[in-house]
């Protein structure tokens, strides 16, 4: 093999997921200034960013401004997008061999987690996955209907997700109308009929995996009140005992709980409930084959085998009213064709993003972001990340545990994914629908109005499914 890297033989990766996890790993990669190397970074949507743009709440602009670190590793020189190209579909991993040295896998992780009680596959009953990247115009996602003639509401779960949910389902119109919401998600939350949401956390306030940022937030919310019953704000003797060492962000999660629990009810047309120590053990069916209701059974924390507080289910059992529920217990990957997998862990098995095969490295295939280590941490956690991955893989370079293509060029690629999927989209084409859409949300007021579907984009940019115009050179 000749020596790669260097201007005649660039190194050349694939990276599979456009979100932040793809993007740091390309960013570095590309910052190396003793190597040429040319990354191709792929994903299934149109556009980029992945939950950027289909999983930061529509509320919270300012954390979608890391777009624009994401827009200047576009620019580097060896950088190219191809959007609307799934793997397995219109490339397979036999394809990325025969034209790349080195191929990394950023799917993150695209499921949810079940709950595994009874009725959870009732009429009505959702997880959070679904409804977030419904009202965030996710192109897989813009048809599912939700029921919101509902008045009370149920989410499962008492992380950032959860809160999103909650939050959202409580926003006025008016506060919807200045985000960047899906319009079909703002006309149905405009019709909402809901006007109670409960949020249920299995263990206590020191326990919650909620920011401060966020808990604190939907105190500030204009047409909702917050209540949480006072003895379920009140910690047990383990957890008061653990908050004397616990870090900042935990006492301050607790500080504004027992705040919501003595602060009284304003009359604000809609109340979120917030409640602690209670799991739900089965989803009611109202007869109908639709939710009507939740089966919870009041919890004690006792300490673990690993140290931890963890939840004892009670005698004590209620049954909660509700026709819709969300559950938010948790993400995890999905398998992609021809890579190894744990499906116990719903990761891509890795030692520090080397991929691994019954224990054994995988020569020139490696991965980063939630699909590695599992869904922990925020954005800015995929940068140590995708930089750990990166250094391995060229570390790997260096040592010549490579791939060995037969088509190492850019130009073999752009062909073959022009014979497989002409409609994909380059950034250049990203761009432009980003001005579309940001053009149009200026006129309205809002940040940008989003267009959710492959052919709508097609189509405001002038070009059909069969042919490609930007190009990706």
């Amino acid at each position: 093999m000749p020596s790669v890297g260097t201007a005649s033989h660039p190194l050349r990766v694939a990276i599979i997921g456009a979100g932040p996890a793809g993007f740091y790993a390309a960013g570095h990669l590309l910052g190396q200034s003793d190597l040429t190397v040319e990354v191709d970074l792929f994903d299934k949507l149109p556009t980029p960013h992945g939950l950027v743009r289909a999983g930061v709440a529509p509320d919270h602009q300012k954390i979608k401004n890391v777009t624009r670190v994401f827009d200047r590793i576009a620019a580097l020189p060896g950088f190219r997008f191809f959007g609307n190209v799934c793997l397995g579909e219109h490339v397979t991993v036999d394809d990325l061999k025969r034209h790349y040295h080195q191929i990394l896998y950023a799917t993150g992780a695209q499921t949810d987690r079940s709950l595994g009680i009874p009725g959870e596959a009732l009429d009505g009953s959702h997880s959070a996955t679904e409804f977030v990247a419904w009202y965030n115009g996710h192109p897989e996602f813009k048809d599912r209907r939700f029921d919101l003639t509902q008045e009370r509401v149920a989410v499962i779960g008492v992380g950032n997700v959860a809160i999103d949910v909650a939050r959202i389902l409580c926003r006025t119109p008016e506060e919807l109308e200045r985000t960047d919401i899906a319009d079909y998600a703002l006309d149905a939350l405009r019709a909402s009929r809901v006007r109670e949401v409960f949020i249920l956390g299995r263990r206590g306030p020191a326990q919650a995996k909620f920011t401060n940022a966020e808990i604190k937030e939907l105190g500030e919310l204009d047409g909702a009140d917050v209540r949480v019953p006072p003895d379920e704000a009140e910690l047990d003797p383990l957890s008061a005992a653990e908050l004397e060492n616990a870090p900042r962000s935990v006492v301050t999660n607790v500080e504004i709980v027992q705040d919501y629990a003595r602060r009284p009810l304003s009359g604000k047309p809609k109340r979120l409930t917030i409640r602690f120590l209670v799991s739900p053990v089965e989803v009611l069916d109202d007869g109908t084959g639709h939710v009507g209701g939740l089966k919870l059974v009041r919890n004690r924390l006792i300490r673990g085998d690993d140290g931890s507080l963890r939840p004892q289910p009670t005698d004590t059992f209620e049954t909660l009213p509700v026709g819709l529920v969300f559950r938010s217990v948790g993400y995890r990957g999905v398998p992609l064709p021809g890579v190894p997998f744990d499906d116990r862990r719903g990761i891509i098995p890795n030692d520090g993003g080397r991929i691994l095969d019954d224990g054994r490295p995988v020569v020139g295939q490696y991965v980063a972001g939630w699909i590695k280590r599992g869904p922990t941490g925020v954005i800015g956690t995929n940068k140590a990340d995708a930089v750990e991955t990166v250094e391995h893989m060229l570390e790997d370079l260096r040592e010549g545990r490579l791939l060995d293509p037969p088509e190492p060029s850019a130009e073999a690629v752009l062909h073959l994914i022009r014979s497989r999927r002409p409609c994909f989209f380059s950034y250049a084409d990203w761009q432009r629908l980003d001005g579309i859409e940001t053009t149009q949300g200026r006129q309205r007021g809002r940040p940008r109005v989003k267009l959710t579907c492959a052919e709508d984009m097609l189509a405001a940019l002038g070009r059909t499914a069969d042919c490609h115009v930007a190009g990706a050179e």
